[in-house]
């Protein structure tokens, strides 16, 4: 049974869990029947990870198999209520293509088919207000029509200038004719954005392409490769500690710290072999990444800058996941490898209370190891704390803050307004965690001198990733919970782990 005090930590976890999937429902309704089969599809991805921990938080844990037979299921039923998403999702597409070749006929007995004679109506700023020139502005009005936009008011922005008006297409197919006509006639010169405005109507803006992400300087790379040698060394020194000794006092110890160093080495340069070779598959250049050294876990992950113009959410949400998703695989064979591994007699020995610190970590450690959890000391193998460790970075550069890779999902799949206010959130929660735990006053830090700021829109900020993409980043951002969230010692206790 649970005590008095650890009622009402379950009572909120499970509060907080069920407020999630409301909040997403309330967000699925408006869209009819394709949001409804969204939502059961996130619902249905989550379940196993929410059943298995909630019987584990109430004392029962299950076996192996039993993790595949649920991972079965729902992956079976994710896949129905695909098909039935794309089902309906096609006869919505083709009744929304009959409103809108209706909407165009009446709008053409009206309404003049040529963009370059606008209703006298139109308000329209003199071009010599704009930065753009006006032999090039003409130009740029020309690509507008009453199939793709239709422009009704010009505003100078920046160097560029926004084009109000009424969308007449799927925001990505519009995207796409309208940058491919500004590329015909002129070039490379400008790029193409389409956006939300302040009203939530969706808006054109072009800005020159000298505006475009740079390439890394040469100090630049320096820096980033100083940081490399620092993030070495750090890791390292991790390993050292993890052996009860100081690398940095004890150089000549060098080959026993290698293994665990080159450890840690392999799941950061994982995570970005995760993010380059999306990156690539979407022609989108990335600078060096800059490593974070610390020599609390060796490093706290990598800044990376996107040195391109992302053509659209779903692009910036692959890029993101992928480091995420490959260094936190890498980390979690790493761990499971490790924990099958262990034995009396391995390199490591842990109190058993550390394995509460971790909900992901301690479920893991008790199905595989078991009743060894009870003894004071375990014996381990040293893959287990190079997998949790690298757990512990993937879950950190998963929080949902500025330009981390959590935020840059975030954004991805809700839009720039709760990418910010998930920021704020996280900050938030960072200060209150620091209190207890200095670590997490540090990465705040990190997060508001490095990556407070929002990733830069992309060139198509109006279509959303698809349903299957929002449920991977709901299971990311689930798992990054369930990594950093520990146990209560009650808990633990009542499940095994400890005396």
């Amino acid at each position: 049974m649970l005590t008095s005090s650890e009622t009402p930590i379950v009572a909120t976890v499970v509060l907080v869990a069920f407020g999630i999937l409301g909040w997403g429902f309330y967000r699925a309704r408006p869209y009819g029947k394709l949001g409804i089969l969204a939502w059961l599809q996130s619902v249905i991805l989550m379940i196993p990870w929410l059943l298995f921990f909630g019987l584990f938080a109430a004392g029962i844990y299950v076996n192996i198999v039993g993790i595949l037979f649920l991972l079965v299921v729902s992956t079976g039923v994710y896949v129905f209520l695909g098909r039935q998403l794309r089902a309906a999702g096609q006869d919505a597409i083709l009744r929304q293509r009959a409103t809108q070749r209706l909407e165009a006929e009446v709008q053409q007995q009206g309404s003049p088919t040529n963009n370059s004679n606008l209703p006298e109506g139109t308000a329209q700023l003199k071009p010599e207000v704009l930065s753009i020139p006006e032999e090039d502005l003409n130009m740029i009005k020309g690509i507008f029509g009453l199939d793709t936009f239709f422009t009704t008011e010009t505003i100078a922005y920046q160097e560029g200038a926004i084009f109000k008006g009424n969308l007449r297409g799927e925001p990505e197919a519009v995207h796409n004719t309208l940058s491919a006509s500004l590329q015909e006639r002129l070039g490379d010169k400008y790029r193409l954005f389409i956006v939300e405005n302040t009203d939530g109507k969706p808006v054109i803006i072009v800005l020159p392409s000298r505006n475009d992400p740079r390439p890394m300087t040469l100090p630049q790379k320096v820096f980033a490769v100083i940081l490399l040698v620092g993030t070495i060394a750090t890791s390292l020194e991790t390993a050292g500690l993890l052996l009860n000794f100081d690398f940095f006092s004890n150089p000549e110890r060098f080959r026993e710290v290698i293994p665990i160093g080159a450890g840690i080495l392999t799941v950061l340069i994982a995570h970005e072999i995760g993010h380059w070779l999306l990156a690539r598959r979407h022609q989108i250049r990335l600078s060096w990444p800059y490593f974070l050294p610390a020599i609390q876990i060796g490093s706290f992950g990598a800044i990376t800058r996107f040195e391109s113009l992302l053509p659209n959410r779903k692009v910036l949400f692959d890029i993101s996941l992928a480091g995420p998703a490959v260094g936190g695989i890498v980390s979690l064979l790493m761990l499971v490898a490790g924990l099958l591994l262990s034995h009396k007699g391995s390199l490591f020995q842990l109190p058993n209370e550390f394995f509460s610190g971790s909900i992901l970590v301690g479920t893991l450690a008790r199905v595989i190891l078991g009743s060894a959890l009870q003894s004071p000391l375990v014996d381990i193998h040293p893959l287990v704390v190079i997998g949790w460790l690298g757990l512990v970075v993937t879950a950190l550069n998963l929080m949902p803050a500025g330009q981390l890779d959590g935020g840059r999902i975030v954004q991805a799949i809700y839009g720039r307004k709760i990418a910010g206010r998930a920021t704020v959130a996280t900050l938030i929660v960072l200060v209150l965690v620091s209190l207890g735990t200095p670590l997490a006053l540090y990465w705040a830090i990190v997060i508001v001198f490095l990556q407070r700021d929002l990733e830069r829109p992309s060139l198509n900020e109006i279509s959303e990733p698809d349903d299957a993409r929002a449920a991977l980043g709901l299971l990311a951002l689930f798992l990054m919970v369930a990594t950093l969230l520990p146990l209560t010692p009650g808990l633990a206790g009542r499940l095994g782990i400890g005396g």
